[in-house]
């Protein structure tokens, strides 16, 4: 079957693209590897009207609401290839299936690559968490640590306070100059440069020099990648954010390559549910405009 659109990806960007789509009665499928980034998280806070729902829960609420669409069809499975010719693309399944489309839509996602310290994956979306307006709230204005991945913590450094004291591990991975520290001190944030040795209990963090810093939670920034190399693949250019690499759009989310489209945290630079939601609804704007008007 040929569809005017083919979503990749079905978590909330991908299927806010889609929704769009489905409402301009065109005809789009989404294919879904069943994996969401926010997965190790109980709660998602800071979406309006969703604020404080199990993630999962939203997530399938979508999936049930775009079903209903008589011209959307899902599919579970993972997209290994996807190619342009001449009359649109050809994406390849890894069950040796194939989808022809006019327009690609590519919400792919990103792999989060933590810091390398014992105790922080076991704890990630759970006492561990990377967005403070996601997760802040809820530890009551409790102590609060940022443990950093080289000078681009600084950003967290130095927001952190608004949701308790705030301790800084550098952790060796940069030294902060004197204006960096005068910052810091203007914001009360104590500043640790003993190494980091584990995180245990809830979010105590454990120190080279025996010491145990006890907090209501601690935040830290992952490396992000595009959770597969479809874009790339396709030519679609990236740019370098602080953290990783991410896919290049303009203001209606079209790619490098015309006709594919991305949206999603492979495509900006930071992410949570409401920003993935929002740049997917623009991305299928996009989409359809761009099967009108060329």
């Amino acid at each position: 079957m040929v569809f005017d659109v083919v979503v990749i990806g079905g978590s909330y960007a991908g299927m806010a693209a889609a929704l769009q789509i489905a409402r301009a009665r065109r005809k789009v499928m989404v294919i879904d590897a069943g994996i969401r980034r926010n997965r190790f998280a109980a709660r998602s806070h800071g979406f309006l009207v969703q604020d404080g729902v199990d993630p999962a829960q939203i997530a399938a609420v979508a999936r049930e609401q775009l079903c209903a669409y008589p011209n959307l069809v899902w599919t579970e499975g993972r997209a290994d290839r996807a190619a342009k010719d001449d009359n649109g693309f050809t994406v390849s399944m890894s069950d040796g299936s194939e989808h022809r489309a006019a327009r690609l839509v590519l919400a792919l996602g990103v792999t989060d690559t933590l810091p390398e310290v014992p105790g922080v994956q076991d704890r990630w979306g759970k006492t561990v968490f990377h967005c403070p307006y996601c997760h802040g709230y809820e530890l009551g204005g409790g102590p609060v640590g940022v443990l950093a991945v080289g000078a681009a913590s600084m950003h967290q450094a130095m927001l952190l306070p608004e949701w308790g004291p705030t301790t800084f591990f550098i952790n060796q991975t940069f030294v902060p100059d004197p204006e960096q520290l005068a910052q810091l001190e203007a914001r009360a944030v104590t500043v640790e440069h003993t190494a980091v040795s584990r995180i245990a209990g809830e979010a105590d963090v454990e120190l080279a020099d025996g010491r145990v810093v006890t907090l209501a939670g601690l935040f830290t920034a992952s490396r992000t990648r595009p959770s597969t190399s479809l874009g790339e693949d396709l030519g679609c250019a990236l740019d370098d954010g602080p953290l990783g690499p991410f896919l290049r759009t303009d203001a209606m989310k079209e790619t490098t390559i015309p006709g594919v489209f991305a949206c999603g945290d492979v495509a900006r630079a930071t992410g949570t549910v409401s920003l993935a939601v929002g740049d997917g609804a623009l991305a299928g704007a996009g989409v359809h405009r761009s099967l009108i008007f060329g």
